[in-house]
């Protein structure tokens, strides 16, 4: 179990195939994998990001011991077009492998993020490329791991930690082991058969089904309807008052009772 400062250990992340990088430092997990010719699968985790990204541009910092981070990279042979449902792919992932380690309130909120109760207990930013024939996902994720009263003060809404949630605390090298088992899982089921292997795991795992939703969408309008599960490519389906409405990107801004 988790002492203060169990520090991150390649020899201690077992999984089989994947080649385990830890860096004490670096600006970001997913830039620096993105930038490698990418061929057997590789996760990278550090102890400390200094320019990390999360989505629609925004810091993703992690402090020394503090948090899970780390980025995982693998090839697909999948269609381009399809990609854009690997952030949910991986979401029913890490919140999976949170719920086997004991955070039974762990549930995904669409696109990408992760929440115990109605608390961001992380984030998931997965950025592909084109390589010759074939793509380069990497799945960038960002856990919460130690109690940092600073961080809910500075992003202004609830965070919760794992700390805070497990009575015997796993180490972090345990917890990132069980999360890139469960990556490597989804994204080898992603790989045989598309999204629709996952897509009723999504379903269970939504925070917000059935409720009712305010979603910015990327050219900043806002709509309001009801979860109502997912469109083939990912794209959340709302009711609303004028029919249904796909949404292929944005951010939920509140969910509340129907």
């Amino acid at each position: 179990m988790g002492n203060n400062m169990d520090a991150l250990d390649q020899a201690s992340i077992r999984l089989p195939g994947i080649e385990v990088r830890i860096l004490a430092r670096c600006a970001s997990t997913n830039s620096a994998l993105l930038a490698e010719r990418v061929g057997s699968p590789v996760l990278l985790a550090v102890e400390e990001q200094t320019a990390g990204r999360g989505r629609r541009g925004r810091r993703w910092l992690s402090a020394p011991g503090r948090d899970l981070t780390f980025s995982f990279a693998r090839r697909l042979g999948r269609p381009a077009r399809e990609l854009a449902a690997l952030s949910l792919v991986a979401g029913v992932a890490v919140t999976q492998a949170l719920r086997s380690l004991g955070v039974a309130q762990a549930a995904i909120k669409w696109p990408n993020d992760v929440l115990a109760g109605d608390a961001k207990l992380g984030g998931i930013l997965v950025e592909t490329r084109l390589s010759g024939r074939t793509s380069v996902a990497v799945v960038g994720v960002g856990i919460n791991y130690r109690s940092d009263p600073q961080r809910a003060r500075r992003t202004r809404r609830r965070v919760a930690f794992l700390e805070e949630l497990l009575p015997n605390l796993p180490s972090r090298n345990e917890a990132i082991e069980r999360i890139g088992l469960a990556l490597l899982q989804a994204l080898d089921a992603f790989e045989r058969h598309g999204f629709e292997a996952v897509r009723e795991d999504w379903l269970a795992l939504h925070a917000h089904a059935g409720r009712k939703l305010r979603v910015r969408l990327a050219d900043g309008r806002t709509v309001t309807g009801i979860a109502a599960g997912l469109e083939q490519d990912g794209g959340l389906r709302l009711e609303t008052r004028s029919g249904p409405r796909a949404v292929r990107s944005g951010q939920v801004l509140s969910a509340r009772s129907a």
